[in-house]
């Protein structure tokens, strides 16, 4: 409710503080960079949402006549691989599959992810040591090499890269979240709702979960980029989606041998793939800075 607060004949109307979250989201609103990455990640989302209305050509049709035709091609704007099949159509179609294997495994990490982190932060003791000292186990391998090792075990797939991905995601943000929750753990107003006699469940759900899950967002959000840049790894190496789905790692592995004849078709896929993961990065950077308000 505003205050009329007179003083040296002029009336000054003071208005009540902002939420967090709307204070949030008037930060992002005035970030010129976030709100261009957001509007370049839009038009990325829809155009591949809607692929098979705005792809000209069947994304999988070849035509041995025209074979690796330059940039500006009549009827392929954007050339054709290296079996005569529309570049434009297979990157569009290409997005689906790549934000696909880039987003669900950073999804899954932030859902399973958060339940570990919190359960072992919030619980301590013997759980927490049983389940940090598992995610040690993997989190101590690189990220690109747990993901083929674990890609090569269960096979090429999709699912399979979903599977090793997710694998890759789940320690870090356990790791996160059980921080963040020791931290929040110990401030004064928990020990003040446990004085009050909330159960663990009732401190958990309207205490611990709404300050934890910001910087576990934040945290998942920045990871994005890095699961795109391993999909798009696997696929390359032969250990992500297969053929003859058009998925922009896979399109790079195919045309590397055309780079001599074309150098700026076999360049598309690597663009798409940095366009995407720089505007996630970029998104992520901004939602970390608009989140650390200040009061």
């Amino acid at each position: 409710m505003a205050i009329a607060v007179a003083g040296s004949g002029v009336t000054a109307v003071a208005h009540p503080p902002m939420s967090y979250w709307r204070a949030v989201g008037w930060r992002l609103r005035r970030d010129p960079i976030t709100l261009a990455a957001g509007g370049l990640l839009a038009l990325i989302v829809l155009a591949a949402v809607l692929a098979p209305i705005l792809a000209p050509h069947d994304p999988n049709a070849g035509s041995i006549r025209l074979r690796l035709a330059a940039l500006g091609t009549a009827d392929h704007w954007l050339g054709t691989d290296e079996q005569g099949r529309d570049m434009l159509s297979r990157l569009l179609h290409g997005g689906r599959m790549t934000l696909l294997a880039g987003l669900t495994p950073v999804l899954v990490a932030f859902v399973v992810g958060t339940v570990l982190g919190v359960a072992a932060g919030f619980v301590g003791g013997l759980p927490n040591h049983l389940i940090m000292r598992t995610m040690d186990i993997f989190y101590a391998f690189p990220a690109v090499l747990l993901a083929i090792a674990i890609s090569g075990s269960l096979g090429p797939g999709l699912w399979n890269t979903l599977i090793s991905l997710s694998v890759v995601f789940i320690p870090r943000v356990v790791r996160v979240a059980e921080s963040v929750t020791v931290q929040i753990k110990s401030l004064e107003f928990i020990s003040a709702a446990r004085a009050s006699g909330a159960g663990i469940g009732q401190i958990m759900r309207h205490h611990l979960l709404a300050n934890v899950l910001g910087p576990i967002l934040v945290f998942a959000s920045t990871q994005v980029s890095l699961s795109i840049i391993l999909a798009a790894g696997l696929s390359f190496l032969g250990l992500g989606v297969t053929p003859p789905a058009a998925e922009w790692g896979l399109m790079l592995n195919t045309l590397r041998g055309s780079i001599y004849v074309n150098a700026w078709v076999p360049a598309l896929p690597g663009v798409a793939i940095f366009l995407t993961s720089m505007t996630f990065n970029l998104l992520s950077d901004g939602l970390r800075d608009a989140m650390e308000i200040r009061s």
